[in-house]
């Protein structure tokens, strides 16, 4: 399928925008594909960022299967609300809004910080959670590069004044309810990702399957990408040639491939869709 196709497709798409209200927030979300056989998957999107980061993911993952792409708090179409942004309010949101949905349990794929958000939902809600997709996302703060971290830092109200007009900005102010609130979302996200924390005991103990996905020039360390793996079961041993020791969670590192040009891939896509058709055995 070549690019244009794909463009072509997303102008096309059928759309259906909606608001959950869970836990006192407005939730945006937009809903693709039908319902067909296949488990619902849930798509968190990256700090800073809105549905349409997605857009080269979306027709291949809606193919089959019903997509639920959301904004998360103060992002996008959803309004920011009096509380805190945290990993475990917005994980709050998402479980509540399966529930809202009737769905029982989805699949979950988050993106950077949307990954952040999607695994403390795992492991906080593991009954919503069927299988697990984190791409671009450590379990750690130190699973990011220190320049990453640094960056992290800077981040705040006056820097993102600088960064007005810049697409990501640009896509923000077309559809946010305040746009002048851009400032304010840089604030908290910048106290998010600065916050120093550490999920391996809390991963080591998960049962669902999960892939971890990054390039291998991305802001996450690929030897973290596999310590992370390694928490999950994988990495342990050769799967034999029977694939016998095969672990239900994997690993991919997509080859030129950064951070910020992950979600454009078709090998992402692939990998995914790959892993959520793939059967699931009873163990890790």
């Amino acid at each position: 399928m070549t690019e244009n196709v794909i463009d072509q497709k997303i102008s096309q798409r059928s759309v259906k925008g909606s608001y959950a209200l869970v836990n006192g927030i407005n939730l945006y979300y937009e809903t693709y594909g039908g319902r067909g056989t296949r488990t619902p998957l849930i798509m968190l999107h990256g700090g800073l960022g809105v549905i349409g980061m997605f857009d080269k993911l979306l027709p291949a993952l809606a193919h089959g299967r019903q997509v639920i792409a959301v904004e998360l708090q103060a992002h996008g179409h959803t309004a920011d609300i009096d509380r805190p942004m945290t990993f475990e309010a917005m994980a709050d949101d998402i479980a509540a809004l399966v529930k809202h949905l009737g769905l029982g349990n989805a699949d979950l794929l988050g993106y950077s910080m949307g990954g952040g958000v999607a695994l403390r939902t795992a492991i906080l809600y593991p009954e919503v959670v069927r299988k697990l997709v984190l791409v671009s996302t450590p379990c750690k703060l130190d699973g990011w590069y220190p320049s990453v971290r640094e960056g992290f830092k800077a981040m705040n109200g006056a820097a993102a004044r600088g960064w007005v007009g810049s697409p990501m900005h640009t896509a923000y102010a077309s559809v946010a309810p305040r746009p002048e609130d851009w400032p304010h979302l840089a604030d908290k996200l910048g106290q998010l990702v600065s916050q120093n924390y550490d999920w391996s005991v809390d991963v080591a103990t998960m049962r669902m399957p999960a892939l971890i996905a990054i390039g291998d020039a991305d802001a996450v360390r690929i030897a973290h990408a596999v310590e992370f793996f390694e928490l999950l079961g994988g990495g342990k041993a050769e799967a034999g040639w029977d694939r016998s020791g095969m672990s239900n969670s994997s690993l991919a590192i997509l080859p030129a491939t950064t951070h910020y040009d992950i979600v454009f891939s078709p090998a992402l896509a692939a990998a995914v869709e790959q892993f959520l058709d793939a059967t699931m055995s009873g163990e890790k």
